[in-house]
């Protein structure tokens, strides 16, 4: 019986607080759905938060209020709302919160992903892109990828007529490219490495109770998430310690991009000093930013082409024509691909890899829309949102057609809020050429030699996985056969 009258007190109360939300003066305040006491809107968000906030921004507009427990966030959905944060707004904006998640998997957030705004991470992001990231770092590793993507089409051939996976392929060869260019040498060869990154992703895009509600961050221990965490990030400062150890014993010739940032350290030539574990952090952002994320595109691409043939047919045609009479694809033919760009392009708007831009911070008070915004309050891009506005792209937004780009001047390099995958104004990766160049070289390679097939059910929605990357669900299994 007391239980009985718990209960309906708890509800009577809840009751009073919603009520309490949806009356009174609203003229001044940021569109909001209800909440509920304590845990605030979290219960709305679902499996999948950018489909869940999605469906409340066509009712609270695109640029709303939600609160995570007790951190009010604000949720920009369209490109005019990503357009006032990321440009407009851009410098207040520029900044990341504290996250539990950040701090304990990305070295106390020092690496350049999640580092607030400020010297050490203008510091960090020059030495990144200055060593790995340039236009003119990126043609460096031209024959790294030649090479991997030889590999790639070899396996492919090997398998024959049989199934294959190809969501691990494409995990191997972008994981492989990577050691490459930033440790020198392969690290996937066993098993648990691309376990340990798979359950990187997987946390770094887990809400965790303690972040938002402190008074309840005891659940996150009782639950193990803390422990799971600590796990994490203990692997992976194993295996980076011992990475950056072989590159102290090695012959230190600058051959990677490890052996560079060592150079950087003992020479203090960056004019800042760099630690070991900012050492650690950037390597790190290497993996976070250029394995999955470029792995999962692919994936998508394939799978939406094997939905609709017609356009992989087109896309095929387009390849043999640039290339005719040669056995593979250059970097150098990629330039004569409108099509294949348009693929991309259309991929990424309907599938960027991450749906969710890392959070902003706004560093002080500020006016948005008409509204105060408080220092150190959070915003974030609804990516999925923003590639789905009818306004935008039409009544038929939801639908693959890789036409719609060929007349459309819109890039996504972080000038048009309609296509921006990679982000926007200050905190926009730069790690966008080295993404796309593999991306572009992979995908025309793989139209220009074999013919593909698939035994899924394409009439039916591809399911989406958990994380910060959403990849499918299930792997994506294929035939290929070489093409005549």
């Amino acid at each position: 019986m007391m239980m009985i009258l718990l209960l309906c007190f708890i509800f009577f109360i809840a009751i009073l607080f919603i009520k309490k939300q949806t009356t009174g003066k609203k003229s001044n305040k940021w569109p909001s759905p209800p909440r509920l006491p304590l845990i605030g809107n979290l219960h709305q968000l679902g499996k999948h938060p950018h489909r869940s906030m999605y469906h409340l921004s066509q009712r609270y507009g695109d640029l709303m209020l939600l609160h995570f427990g007790t951190v009010p966030i604000l949720i920009a959905s369209s490109a005019d709302a990503a357009r006032d944060v990321l440009k407009t707004h851009d410098r207040v904006f520029a900044s990341r919160p504290h996250s539990k998640i950040y701090h304990k998997l990305l070295y106390g957030s020092r690496n350049m992903a999640s580092a607030p705004y400020g010297e050490y991470w203008r510091q960090m992001k020059s030495v990144s892109v200055l060593h790995l990231l340039s236009n003119k770092m990126v043609r460096s590793f031209r024959d790294v990828r030649q090479e991997e993507l030889s590999l790639l089409m070899e396996k492919i051939r090997e398998s024959g007529s049989s199934p294959m996976n190809l969501s691990k392929l494409m995990s191997t060869l972008t994981n492989d490219v990577i050691c490459r260019v930033a440790l020198g040498r392969k690290y996937g060869a066993g098993t648990d490495f691309k376990e340990m990154i798979d359950r990187l992703m997987r946390q770094l895009g887990t809400f965790t109770v303690g972040s938002f509600v402190p008074s309840l961050a005891w659940i996150d221990w009782i639950c193990g998430l803390d422990a799971q965490l600590d796990k994490t990030a203990n692997d992976f400062d194993e295996l980076l310690e011992k990475i950056v150890q072989d590159h102290e014993d090695g012959d230190g010739d600058k051959a990677d991009f490890a052996d560079v940032l060592l150079a950087v350290q003992r020479e203090n030539s960056a004019g800042f000093e760099i630690n070991r574990l900012s050492i650690k952090a950037i390597l790190l952002d290497a993996f976070v930013g250029g394995t999955d994320t470029s792995s999962t595109l692919l994936e998508w691409e394939m799978t939406e082409l094997l939905r609709n043939p017609e356009y992989m047919k087109r896309l095929q045609e387009e390849v043999h024509t640039v290339c005719k009479g040669r056995t593979s694809v250059s970097e150098d033919d990629i330039q004569d691909m409108s099509y294949l760009r348009a693929v991309i392009k259309e991929t990424l708007r309907l599938h960027p890899p991450v749906p969710l831009m890392v959070p902003h911070e706004s560093t002080e008070d500020d006016i948005l829309r008409g509204h105060h915004v408080p220092a150190g309050t959070q915003v974030m891009i609804n990516l999925w949102a923003v590639g789905r506005e009818v306004a935008t792209w039409g009544p038929d937004a939801n639908e693959f057609k890789p036409e719609r780009h060929l007349d459309s001047p819109a890039d996504f390099r972080g000038q048009d809020f309609e296509l921006i995958p990679f982000g926007a104004g200050r905190r926009m990766c730069p790690g966008i050429s080295f993404a796309v160049v593999l991306n572009e070289v992979v995908l025309a390679n793989l139209m220009h030699g074999f013919d593909w097939g698939s035994t899924e059910d394409h009439e039916t929605e591809v399911a989406e996985s958990i994380g910060a990357v959403i990849r499918r669900m299930s792997p994506l299994y294929v035939t290929a056969s070489p093409t005549t």
